[in-house]
């Protein structure tokens, strides 16, 4: 009888793609996924948890309050945990859940089936969590959200020493990938349809240092420039004390960078910014954002900002405002500080009063958004290039509008009319398409084009999302696991596919 799983994943994109890793696991181990449709209770749930976002432990035990009742209904249901938190709290949550049958940390998704099959056959919960890592995530099965764009891990793991971050103890030092195993990976991404990489790692363009190339990540670039049918590539993300005038050569060089930055600030303040033990002061910050303007002057830079860290005056907060005025950033993820156990800020003098961090969260965001729509408004009337999106915006269907990313990854409603046909152009427009339209209409977070698509050229990625509706595919990894399979096998050839499972 086949297995059910659902995974929540909660946190960065580093979590998202180890989701991906997680269900491609799960379904060579032959489990199926859960219908979301059907009130059918899942056979497994993992949650895949984050350790930085606030309440992170609370919202987790109180999830796992809720899954408790069901598996208390449902005799044989599992329940995993794993990720950040996993990594962090171990055996503690167990013993404040212990109806938990496996926690496993971020070095070791890869032991989840066995970990599963243990705790079934011993009839107790299993807690395994390694300091390091011992297997890459890339080498692992993978069941990707999406047909056309992947995530490429290039590393893993931190050298930085961030007051407020835990990152580092729960990820470990930096790893980094062979530059020949990441982009024999990106071509076989290519392969199988996707058009669109994102390199991932938690601080991006340190990439090299663990074989001694300072240059190793500006080089990456150029090669992704080579790979025959790559349309797209971003990264995620860069940290501004190594972002260096190679990589910004490369990415102005290289037609399928796309001209789009993600460069975290935290602080426009160089008093905050040394407290917070990030190694560049404001002027450097604004000096590479300059730079990238000069290569790129469309380029789209976003940033990460938190407010009312330990010690922060309101002198403080106005630097990090006029630095936003100045960057001019089209979109911000804005956090309120709040401590995170086992980080050295939270053993900080000088706390700031919530009221006060509240205040100025507030006025950020305003800033912002005001900020973002200015900019957003200015691309009224240009043409973009969108690479058409698998998913939508929550009025896209009343609207009879499709959904895409421009090359600078900002966010387009585009008009088709009904069940996504291009009258002008005579075809359906698919997800992996690419699509030309004018822009009509801008917000603070998007961008609306309602009139016609000026073009539409049907892609290999839009034969390959078409291809696979109906169907759940698993990419292997570069390696056999030797995992074991759960219930009887099926005969061979074909085995059914998990979508004809009831």
């Amino acid at each position: 009888m086949t297995k059910t799983y659902e995974v929540r994943t909660y946190g960065c994109q580093m979590n998202v793609h180890d989701s991906e890793r997680i269900s491609g696991l799960l379904e060579t181990a032959g489990y199926c996924p859960a219908d979301p449709a059907s009130a059918a209770t899942p056979d497994l749930v993992v949650f895949n948890t984050c350790a930085v976002r606030e309440n992170a432990d609370n919202k987790l035990y109180g999830n796992l309050g809720h899954v408790a009742k069901l598996k208390a209904e449902h005799p044989g249901m599992q329940i995993a945990v794993g990720g950040c938190l996993a990594q962090k709290d171990r055996a503690t949550i167990t013993d404040r859940a212990p109806w938990v049958d496996v926690v496993f940390g971020t070095h070791n998704v890869g032991s989840l089936p066995v970990l599963l099959e243990r705790a079934r056959v011993q009839s107790e919960a299993q807690v395994e969590i390694l300091e390091s890592l011992e297997t890459f995530p890339s080498t692992l099965p993978t069941k990707r959200d999406s047909v056309f764009a992947a995530w490429v891990s290039i590393s893993v793991g931190c050298n930085n020493t961030c007051t407020f971050c835990i990152v580092p103890s729960l990820r470990g030092k930096e790893k980094d990938r062979r530059p020949g195993d990441i982009l024999a990976e990106i071509e076989a991404l290519v392969a199988d349809g996707v058009v669109e990489v994102t390199l991932l790692g938690q601080n991006v363009n340190s990439y090299g240092v663990e074989f001694g190339d300072r240059q190793a990540f500006g080089k990456l670039l150029r090669a992704c420039g080579q790979i025959e049918g790559l349309e797209r590539v971003r990264f995620t993300s860069p940290h501004p004390k190594d972002f260096t005038d190679d990589v910004i050569a490369a990415m102005a060089e290289t037609p399928n960078v796309m001209p789009q930055l993600h460069m975290p600030l935290q602080s426009g303040s160089d008093d905050v910014l040394k407290r917070m033990r990030r190694s560049y002061r404001r002027e450097k910050y604004l000096g590479i954002i300059d730079r990238v303007r000069a290569a790129m002057p469309e380029a789209a830079i976003t940033t990460d900002i938190i407010v009312g860290f330990p010690g922060e005056t309101e002198a403080d907060f106005e630097q990090t405002l006029e630095v936003v005025r100045a960057a001019r950033f089209s979109s911000a993820f804005t956090f309120q500080y709040s401590p995170r156990p086992g980080t050295p800020a939270a053993d900080l003098d000088d706390q700031i009063p919530p009221d006060v961090v509240k205040d100025r969260y507030q006025r950020l965001v305003a800033e912002v958004e005001d900020i973002a729509w200015a900019e957003n408004r200015a691309l009224v009337g240009r043409r973009v290039e969108l690479l058409v999106s698998d998913s939508s915006g929550k009025k896209d269907h009343t609207t009879e509008r499709l959904t895409g990313r421009a090359r600078d990854n900002r966010l387009v409603h585009f008009v088709t009319g009904e069940r996504g046909q291009s009258v002008a152009h005579g075809a359906a427009v698919r997800p992996g398409d690419v699509v030309e339209v004018e822009v009509t209409q801008a917000a603070p977070h998007h961008l609306v084009s309602d009139a016609e698509p000026l073009s539409v050229r049907r892609t290999a990625a839009g034969d390959a999302w078409e291809a696979r509706q109906g169907r759940t595919e698993v990419r292997p990894g570069s390696v056999g696991l030797g995992m074991p399979l759960i219930g009887v096998p099926a005969p061979l050839p074909p085995a059914p596919s998990c979508s004809a499972v009831s």
